[in-house]
């Protein structure tokens, strides 16, 4: 039996970007933003929304072309510069419907947030919106998704799992990103890929590194409506509770969330991301990244985030909280 436990926090207290090393010795810094939703929509043809996608254009016209602020993005960006992390995470719905010219729009603007080397990227449901051919479209992405450390495990979408390593951190990035039938949001990881990851686990593990695992849809139940939940959560749950890893990232929910997954060496920290350039005035929502700061402490870990918030009265992103993450022993 795998031990989940939930707690829902509220933290309040040339562009392109080229992240630094840090500083101080044996320590990483980490950017996690999400669900950015950066498509514009512009010039788009009734054929294209002949599917599930007719009602999320309908939803954007309504609410979401309002809500995911560009001015908000480009802040982003200011604000990364000056932070200056040493990778960023990207935990998916980089578009809105999943169409072609969205995937470009985004391939056009990657390079803006930085190489491939310093950053990696992982699909959401929005990505994979609708029909079966969505792979191909997201290969236009493939410099920014796809593995660089040799692996010789079975894949799926020809991406995922993937693994990256800088310095002492493996990054390991799953895909839940499936077309779902309308009015559903849900995703699914796979056998195959949850195979992948009990090899990934194991084998950075053995090498003592600190083990970052990505997926978009929350990985523990209770976080989400039933209709926009991770299928296969459960037997994510295993795979953790059997190999371990110190951090967990995803996003999707739109809330900012810190979850725990019991294992028998201790509670692994799963962080939710909200949207990074949300502003919504129904929901209150407002847009947030998280910084992790990752260093040695003896044979252990220490893991401290801070969260970085759009002001609006200010028009750019502050520091608004710091915690201290417990990570398992090893």
């Amino acid at each position: 039996m795998v031990n989940v436990k939930i707690e829902k926090v509220s933290l309040t207290t040339e562009n392109v970007l080229r992240p630094t090393q840090s500083t101080q010795p044996d320590s990483f810094s980490l950017a996690h933003i999400s669900d950015l939703h950066l498509t514009s929509l512009d010039n788009i043809k009734i054929p294209q929304l002949l599917s599930k996608r007719i009602l999320g254009y309908l939803s954007w016209l309504h609410k979401r072309r309002l809500v995911h602020r560009r001015e908000i993005i480009a802040s982003l960006l200011e604000d990364l510069r000056d932070t200056h992390p040493d990778h960023i995470a990207v935990t998916g719905d980089m578009t809105h419907l999943g169409l072609p010219m969205e995937y470009t729009e985004v391939e056009q603007w990657l390079p803006s947030l930085g190489t491939p080397e310093h950053v990696t990227v992982i699909p959401g449901n929005h990505d994979a919106y609708a029909g079966k051919a969505w792979g191909n479209s997201c290969s236009s992405w493939r410099p920014y998704l796809d593995s660089d450390t040799k692996l010789d495990i079975p894949k799926t979408a020809g991406f995922f799992p993937s693994l990256r390593i800088r310095g002492q951190i493996a990054l390991i990035g799953l895909s839940s990103a499936r077309p779902t039938l309308p009015l559903l949001a849900t995703g699914t990881i796979g056998q195959k890929q949850l195979s992948g990851l009990d090899i990934l686990l194991e084998k950075t593990g053995e090498e003592g590194l600190f083990r970052v695992v990505m997926v978009h849809h929350p990985p523990v139940p209770g976080l989400i409506k039933w209709r926009k939940r991770l299928t296969d959560d459960k037997m994510f749950a295993a795979v953790l509770a059997r190999q371990g890893a110190e951090l967990v990232l995803h996003g999707h929910a739109h809330t900012a969330t810190i979850s725990k997954l019991q294992t028998p060496t201790g509670s692994i920290p799963v962080v939710g991301a909200p949207s990074a350039s949300e502003l919504n005035p129904w929901t209150g929502n407002c847009a947030k990244y998280n910084i992790y700061r990752i260093s040695r402490s003896g044979k252990n870990w220490e893991l401290t985030m801070t969260v970085h918030g759009y002001s609006e009265d200010q028009g750019r992103f502050v520091s608004t909280a710091e915690k201290s993450l417990r990570l398992p022993q090893r």
